[in-house]
């Protein structure tokens, strides 16, 4: 029993070890593209420093599946807004509301949202309903 547990103990270190490196390896690759980046751009110094800081932590936001939709980052710039208002219950919950469904100013459609209205077009024009609708819809928006 004991050299039973004693190699278990051993594999999970080593697949700890194995899984550490590759968090590095992946890690290095990011200073890497980040750093060719920066160079490309010519920058020096604080500008430099500033912009290594904003790549590696959008490089990691992305790899780890973090990226912000349209939305949620709509939802954390309001927020930051509340939070210098100091606003509390219902005064920040009516600012929100508000906020959140403010127009980006542009009055146009996200490509998803086009995507959307073709579809959803289309399974009208067909008269689909259920089942059929859904199925037609998933395969439209994914196309």
């Amino acid at each position: 029993m004991i050299r039973i547990l004693t190699s278990v103990a051993a594999a999970l270190l080593l697949a700890n070890g194995a899984w550490a490196q590759d968090k590095q390896a992946a890690q290095q690759e990011r200073m890497k593209s980040c750093n060719a980046q920066a160079s490309k751009k010519e920058m020096k110094g604080d500008e430099r420093q500033a912009f290594m800081s904003k790549c590696l932590k959008a490089d990691s936001a992305k790899k780890d599946g973090k990226e912000l939709t349209a939305q949620q980052q709509k939802m954390k710039t309001c927020n930051a807004q509340a939070g210098k208002k100091e606003l509390k219950g219902d005064e920040r919950q009516a600012f929100m509301s508000k906020c959140l469904k403010a127009d980006s100013g542009n009055g146009q459609l996200t490509a998803q949202q086009e995507k959307m209205k073709s579809c959803n077009a289309q399974a009208n024009k067909k008269d689909l309903k259920g089942d059929q609708r859904r199925e037609f819809m998933s395969d439209c928006l994914s196309a």
